[in-house]
């Protein structure tokens, strides 16, 4: 019996040694983890030289847009049109009421008789020596006067009516018939039916706006057909920011076919091609987190201690690897695996 017990006690502190031996074993087989501190692996960021496109957006007009308005103020008598017709050249499109102008007309038609009937009759005079040769070059002038009144008012009267002045169609009716306006006020805005026409007008910042040329080239996109691209090429570029938004106006023309179903204020996209050559950026994309807009983040680390989140400008998108526009110039590592449990100021630990 105390042979049994004696075993028992010698198996008991044999089971507790080895427990104790594998214990050790595995702590010493586990590398050292300092605490808090996250495993990452990180990329050297370097430039690349290349055209990088330039993404853009903005609505489609026509280069012919033109808004009509009567040469002298007064009450409109009728706008014979109505918004999206097909107007013809030459075509009435709206008139004024007349009565105030062909008092005008009729006015300055009875001084022109009066005054050539009084040049008529010094001219005889001075034939007769009656009347002086100032008094017959005072009547001339007058004449003259006369005649210049009549076909200022005749000119008035004749662009109180509006006509179209291509075939194209109405894009908007800024008055009403009954309303009374000024000279100038705009009643109409045109556009003609031309495909060439057709241009995209695309909003820029002041440092993309300065990076391109006009013929540089370019693609459209429109909101009808996302998936389908129309050659183009930039045919214009605005020397002023708009004072709402600040941004410079690009337009880009059709190279070769245009879509049939635009219209004035359709939206559409674009990508710039550069003629000159511009450093990025390409990174792994699993480095890219939450891309939106053209914009996303990424981690870099300076001291290689601390992680940085940093917001980039996003360009094309390839199967493993991501261009980047803009926002790494300061930085010359990035995080490229980890990134998911990482936040600003975040310690890491470099495990490349």
């Amino acid at each position: 019996m105390k042979t049994t017990n004696l075993l028992k006690s010698f198996a008991s502190v044999g089971f507790v040694l080895l427990m104790a031996a594998c214990s050790s074993s595995e702590s010493k087989s586990k590398p050292d983890m300092p605490i808090d501190k996250i495993p990452v692996k990180i990329w050297p960021i370097t430039k690349t030289e290349g055209a990088a496109p330039l993404h853009g957006s903005g609505q489609f007009a026509t280069e012919d847009e033109t808004m009509l308005s009567f040469k002298t103020g007064g009450i409109i008598n009728k706008i014979w049109v109505n918004e999206g017709d097909l107007v013809q050249k030459g075509q009435v499109l709206a008139t004024l009421d007349l009565t105030e102008i062909n008092t005008s007309v009729a006015q300055a038609q009875l001084g022109y008789e009066k005054a050539l009937r009084d040049y008529e009759r010094l001219q005889r005079l001075l034939a007769d020596s009656v009347a002086t040769l100032e008094q017959f070059q005072n009547s001339k002038t007058a004449l003259e006067l006369a005649e210049q009144n009549l076909k200022a008012v005749n000119f008035n009267k004749e662009h109180s009516v509006i006509r179209s002045p291509f075939e194209g169609y109405v894009l908007l009716k800024l008055a009403n018939t009954g309303q009374q306006i000024s000279s100038g006020t705009p009643v109409l805005l045109v556009n003609g039916v031309s495909a060439n026409n057709w241009k995209l007008k695309v909003a820029l910042t002041d440092k993309e706006w300065a990076f391109i040329s006009e013929n540089d080239s370019a693609y459209i996109q429109t909101s009808v057909e996302p998936d389908k691209i129309y050659q183009a090429k930039v045919s214009s570029k605005g020397r002023q920011a708009d004072p709402k938004t600040g941004a410079y106006i690009v337009e880009l023309s059709f190279q070769n076919k245009v879509p049939e179903y635009l219209a004035a204020g359709m939206f559409g996209s674009a990508n710039i091609f550069s003629q000159q050559n511009k450093k990025t950026w390409n990174i792994p994309y699993e480095a890219l987190l939450d891309a939106n807009g053209g914009y996303g983040f990424v981690f870099v680390t300076e001291n290689k201690q601390q992680a940085k989140k940093v917001t980039v400008k996003v360009g094309e998108i390839y199967p493993d690897e991501v261009q980047i526009l803009e926002g790494l110039d300061d930085y010359s590592h990035l995080i490229i695996s980890g990134s998911a449990y990482l936040t600003d100021q975040s310690s890491i630990l470099i495990q490349n």
